[in-house]
């Protein structure tokens, strides 16, 4: 075995030890795999009825359908969810922005404040993802 490849290992498994990149994983797997399948159901609608969710004020602006709507929302999200995987610093921004926004329409549609209160948790968890990632998945400039 070479000194190398031990010295990797040994990095790597001390990484996994650490509580601050074990939280770093679970919030990037999570804000990964949940922007993604939220993204997809837009489609299908099978979790819920997703355009009785958009405050008429948006659905009155929008082009089209509040179910047109849902699905430019989906291709949204599923990009958001790519970028977590891909960009987690800048990834995790861009859910952070989406997750205003879906709080900013949940707070101005009527009797959906446990969702806007639930959303603006996962906003917070997002910033806190951009700061992790900061530290365990820099950007690398000129590669």
């Amino acid at each position: 075995m070479s000194t190398e490849g031990h010295t990797a290992r040994t990095t790597r498994r001390e990484a996994l030890s650490d509580p601050a990149y074990q939280a770093f994983l679970v919030l990037r797997t999570v804000f990964t795999i949940a922007p993604i399948a939220f993204g997809l159901d837009k489609f299908a609608n099978l979790l819920t009825d997703w355009p009785a969710y958009l405050a008429p004020w948006i659905n009155d602006i929008v082009p089209g359908s509040g179910q047109d709507a849902m699905y430019v929302i989906g291709i949204i999200e599923i990009v958001a969810g790519v970028a977590v995987a891909l960009i987690p610093r800048y990834g995790a921004l861009i859910v952070a922005a989406w997750l205003a926004g879906i709080i900013l329409n949940l707070l101005t549609l009527s009797g959906f404040y446990d969702v806007a209160l639930r959303d603006f948790g996962l906003l917070i968890a997002a910033l806190a993802l951009a700061r992790l990632a900061t530290k365990y998945a820099p950007t690398r400039h000129g590669s």
